[in-house]
């Protein structure tokens, strides 16, 4: 798949995502404000690094908070959570939908 179709394919994931999530009080809210002001619009491929010292091309999801960002892992098919390095992203084993990877900092 080329890089706009996956960059679309991601957004629509999230859009989806978005669409389907029930807001169930404040915390919620707050929640989808924070994820909403550091979401890219257009997701950009990304290396990301794995244990072992592996990389792999994922879409930037949201933008880094100055710790963590997430992504979406092509090759696997879902969202991860990755702490920043001076490495650039390293995966950190959080991974399922954008908003549960998001929500679990």
């Amino acid at each position: 798949m080329a890089d706009d179709d996956l960059s679309a394919h991601v957004t629509r994931l999230v859009d989806g995502e978005l669409a389907g999530f029930a807001v169930r009080g404040r915390g919620d809210r707050l929640l989808l404000e924070d994820f909403a002001r550091l979401r890219v619009r257009r997701p950009r491929p990304i290396t990301v690094t794995f244990s072992g010292g592996l990389t792999q091309t994922c879409y930037s999801v949201t933008r880094s908070d100055g710790d963590y960002s997430v992504l979406f892992m092509p090759k696997a098919g879902y969202f991860s959570l990755c702490v920043d390095s001076v490495f650039g992203p390293l995966d950190i084993g959080v991974h399922g939908p954008a908003l549960g990877c998001f929500a679990s900092v």
